[in-house]
């Protein structure tokens, strides 16, 4: 499941409402498989994605709270901005999200191939049977 970003950059905060998506999606999951529980979500999260990690935290616990998924860990993997370098024809991963420049020769690129990104992954599910072995 992908969750798009069209907030621009720096405008208010939107952790809670992304934090809310995520509960929902994996709540509606969980239902479709019965009586589970869900232990994870795994994120992919860009550099360019605008979320604040501890606020996501912070805001994915409230949002839990009393569903399914209350007690999951979210487990997330930064993306770092990748580019597509126009002279030496390959992508490159930035080493600073300031400087849109390929770290190899020096040129400038704004053609963004991965670093924007908000992905659902993958859950954990477990069986309430086996949890209360």
């Amino acid at each position: 499941m992908t969750f798009v970003n069209t907030r621009p950059y720096g405008s208010g905060v939107h952790e809670l409402s992304i934090a809310m998506s995520l509960v929902e999606a994996a709540s509606e999951e969980a239902r479709r498989h019965g009586d589970v529980r869900v232990e994870a979500l795994h994120l992919r999260i860009g550099v360019l994605a605008g979320v604040v990690r501890e606020a996501l935290a912070f805001s994915f616990e409230l949002a839990a709270e009393g569903t399914p998924v209350a007690g999951a860990r979210l487990i997330i993997e930064e993306v770092p901005v990748t580019v597509a370098c126009p002279t030496c024809q390959a992508e490159r991963a930035l080493a600073s999200p300031q400087e849109f420049r390929c770290p190899v020769c020096g040129t400038a690129t704004g053609h963004v191939v991965a670093g924007r990104e908000l992905v659902l992954t993958a859950l954990e599910l477990e069986d309430h049977d086996s949890a209360n072995r």
